[in-house]
């Protein structure tokens, strides 16, 4: 063996109905975790499944098929970390205090999320999805994703007299662009590179000046 050449994996042959799926959406999850959207490949996931490349269009269709799974995987995944920051609050504090928290951790975990893991993050985002996507599940423990998530914490805000009924319509987009645009500054934009500490300095006064907006 070439010293430095890359040895290929064993091949699979006893992966159950359905393990063969769940490995391949794995290492495509790993591949996105590790260098993001670009790097999720149906070659290099079945390589690291131990399969044959044909074998994973039995699971999925084309590369993109691959790529949206590891996108709902993704949101999923940050669904769950929204829904950890929420457990996390004080629910014998006012409602209206309460309701203002729900937002800030919506929007704290957003952006927490994106700088612990800016793969997943970005595949999350990486491109418009399709009708097979839309069937996918994308929702944290509680059967909502992301999306909405913030929509039922700024339901929250309306329903404890915080938010004024009439600007409740579309503020979930609002919010959503504002946060979404720091975070990506910090990961790709002119931001990269700043301490974790001025970070997370930056995003509390944008949750402040969402929550003042709102």
């Amino acid at each position: 063996m070439k010293t430095g050449s890359r040895s290929a994996p064993a091949s699979r042959s006893t992966y159950r109905h359905g393990d063969l799926r769940r490995a391949l959406l794995e290492a495509g999850i790993a591949l996105a975790r590790s260098g993001g959207p670009d790097s999720v490949t149906l070659r290099e996931a079945t390589r690291r499944a131990g399969v044959v490349p044909n074998a994973a269009y039995r699971h999925f269709a084309s590369h993109g098929a691959l790529l949206q799974a590891v996108r709902a995987a993704a949101l999923a995944s940050l669904a769950k970390a929204m829904e950890g920051e929420l457990a996390t609050l004080d629910h014998d504090q006012p409602a209206a205090d309460l309701a203002r928290a729900g937002v800030r951790a919506i929007g704290a975990a957003y952006l927490r999320f994106a700088q612990a893991e800016p793969g997943l993050f970005r595949a999350a985002f990486a491109v418009p999805g399709d009708a097979a996507f839309a069937a996918l599940s994308k929702a944290g423990e509680s059967g909502l994703d992301p999306f909405q998530l913030l929509g039922a914490a700024l339901d929250r805000l309306v329903a404890a007299g915080v938010m004024p009924p009439e600007r409740r319509a579309e503020a979930e987009y609002l919010a959503w662009s504002a946060v979404h645009g720091l975070a990506m500054l910090i990961l790709e934009g002119p931001l990269r590179g700043i301490a974790p500490a001025q970070a997370s300095a930056l995003g509390r006064l944008l949750l402040d000046m969402v929550e003042r907006g709102l």
